[in-house]
């Protein structure tokens, strides 16, 4: 993965400046620059703080095909916590259950 054009992408795709992004992230323009400039890496500090600018995770950063992520709300995650205490039997007995519904 080009991280730096991924950068760039998710920039171009919020119609955000160099200036823009750092203002939304907490670096300093000059910082982002450099990376392009010198053809650098971000530390994961930094990505961190891009991704937070963003709105998504790191995981979501290196995800490559964004059709294959999924965004939990409470309730789906209350069902998978629960569940995951299921014994087997239990387990089967819920997805028996759900599949009336």
């Amino acid at each position: 993965m080009d991280i730096l054009k991924r950068i760039v992408d998710l920039r171009k795709e919020r119609n955000w400046t160099e200036y823009q992004l750092a203002e939304q992230s907490g670096l300093t323009q000059s910082t982002i620059s450099s990376w392009y400039r010198k053809n650098m890496l971000p530390t994961i500090p930094s990505l961190t703080k891009l991704c937070d600018a963003f709105g998504i995770t790191l995981s979501q950063f290196f995800l490559e095909d964004e059709c294959k992520t999924t965004t939990l709300n409470e309730q789906q995650l209350r069902l998978i916590y629960y569940a995951a205490k299921l014994n087997s039997e239990q387990y089967e007995a819920l997805l028996h259950f759900l599949e009336l519904l």
